[in-house]
């Protein structure tokens, strides 16, 4: 069964919400009846790292001149 949550029960309780997200539930939210979107946990396997800009330099990199090279 889906766990439906209204979206106004989400945001007062966004903390208990992320904790079962991490836990391995999924939710439809909802606004006047009608579902808006579906949170749900990541999948590990198809999350990437593409590069680690603190490898580049301490802190990151500025966004502002990661773009103007681009």
């Amino acid at each position: 069964m889906k766990n439906i949550v209204n979206l106004r029960d989400l945001r007062e309780n966004v903390a208990t919400y992320a904790m079962r997200v991490q836990q391995g539930e999924s939710f439809v939210i909802i606004k006047r009846s009608k579902p808006l979107f579906k949170i749900s946990p990541i999948e590990d396997d198809l999350w990437e790292a593409i590069i680690d800009f603190t490898k580049i330099q301490r802190g990151g990199v500025d966004i502002n001149e990661l773009l103007a090279r681009l």
